[in-house]
């Protein structure tokens, strides 16, 4: 019989397994919550969040936002912009450059993918007791911190 997670966590290298192990499931949930319509792939959805979060970029920036290659970004962005969610024109200032650009459309389609995954979230939330929702609002910024190094 498998440990319960409260005792599998009690020790750093089972908490690490167990957090590993949610923050999967979380993930892959959350990506089921995605509107069926919605054609593009997770990671063309992670460009768009990432345009819309930090404005216009250039391809090697974007990559590195994502963790990829820019060979794998310049495929991506393709993609978005054959689908007309971003553009492309020269860079303000350095004319050998090209930043990418969020559309109108790819701007709505950022928004209602959020709104959807995000009220989801919400209603779960809501099934939790408020201690444990306190326990999350501390958890946060700390799960912010372990996924951004």
């Amino acid at each position: 019989m498998a440990p319960t997670v409260e005792k599998a966590a009690r020790t750093d290298a089972g908490l690490a397994s167990q957090l590993r192990l949610s923050v999967m499931r979380l993930r892959r949930r959350l990506a089921n919550e995605r509107h069926p319509d919605n054609e593009l792939s997770l990671n063309a959805m992670a460009v768009l969040g990432s345009l819309y979060r930090h404005g216009e970029l250039t391809v090697g920036e974007l990559a590195a936002l994502e963790m990829v290659q820019p060979p794998s970004m310049t495929r991506t962005v393709n993609c978005l912009a054959d689908g007309g969610h971003v553009v492309r024109r020269k860079h303000e200032t350095d004319g050998r450059q090209v930043v990418v650009v969020l559309t109108d459309s790819g701007r709505q389609t950022v928004l209602a993918d959020r709104r959807r995954r995000d009220a989801w979230l919400a209603r779960r939330l809501a099934e939790l007791s408020p201690h444990e929702r306190a326990v999350l609002r501390e958890a946060a910024p700390i799960l912010e911190r372990l996924s951004s190094s």
